[in-house]
């Protein structure tokens, strides 16, 4: 299982142009804001159409405007993440998760919500609201909605931006367990090297629209192909040097 990505879009004097292919990896989009990190999501998850291209996961192909190919967001076997969560408030926790299995039969469902909650230790908040749970509860609550069906692709638009340290740590240890228990591509689109570093298998930097460079960690930090990764780098290495962090070895010596 993998993504090929391959995608031209322009929206609102913005133009994406972007082509990338990750296998069964968890794969960090990095670049600065406005680089057209989260517009890939969407076109990936079917929010939003590209002007040409095409899309695949695994064996099935997504979007392909020369075939005029462009299946539903529901039809698409992807579990979303938003930056907000998007949890509904009037929800309970149960609530919310079983919303993400919409279509699976009732027992089922039923099964894998509890299956979920015992995975994401948050079991015994069933009946509590969104208002009523921590951050990093909501976060394991949004991911066990998103996995619910089972999908072939998990998408994070910087989850753990809102979170305090500790508990960003632990949900990038619970992000590449779920990696590797899903046996999954998973794509998380983060501005923070050190969360890049610490869980990426690949990395995909993105400058206006365009991927500067594709690679390892240690190729980007070590190997950057342009100044603009290479000032990246010198950040990283800055970062490491100031505050280390899981993940920092990959800096090297690079300044």
């Amino acid at each position: 299982m993998g993504i090929s990505f391959s995608a031209r879009k322009v929206f609102s004097g913005f133009t994406l142009d972007a082509s990338w292919d990750i296998g069964n990896e968890l794969a960090v989009i990095f670049g600065y804001s406005g680089a057209g990190k989260s517009m890939t999501l969407q076109m990936i998850a079917g929010l939003l159409t590209p002007d040409e291209g095409n899309i695949v996961l695994g064996e099935t192909v997504l979007f392909d405007s020369g075939r005029n190919v462009n299946t539903r967001p529901q039809k698409r076997s992807i579990g979303y993440v938003f930056q907000d969560l998007a949890l509904f408030p009037h929800m309970t926790v149960a609530e919310n998760i079983r919303y993400g299995g919409r279509g699976i039969e009732k027992n089922e469902q039923e099964e894998r919500c509890r299956e979920l909650l015992r995975m994401f230790r948050i079991t015994g908040l069933e009946d509590r609201l969104p208002s009523q749970i921590s951050g990093g509860q909501k976060q394991r609550v949004a991911l066990a909605r998103a996995l619910i069906r089972r999908p072939g692709a998990l998408l994070l638009d910087e989850p753990f931006s809102a979170l305090d340290m500790p508990i960003r740590f632990e949900m990038r240890t619970m992000l590449k367990e779920i990696q590797q228990s899903y046996h999954m591509p998973v794509v998380l689109i983060t501005h923070d090297v050190d969360e890049a570093l610490a869980v990426a298998d690949r990395m995909i930097v993105y400058s206006d629209g365009r991927v500067m460079q594709a690679g390892s960690p240690e190729e980007i930090f070590l190997s950057p192909a342009c100044e603009e990764v290479s000032s990246l780098s010198r950040f990283a290495g800055e970062l490491r040097r100031s505050v280390p962090f899981p993940g920092s070895e990959l800096c090297g010596s690079t300044t």
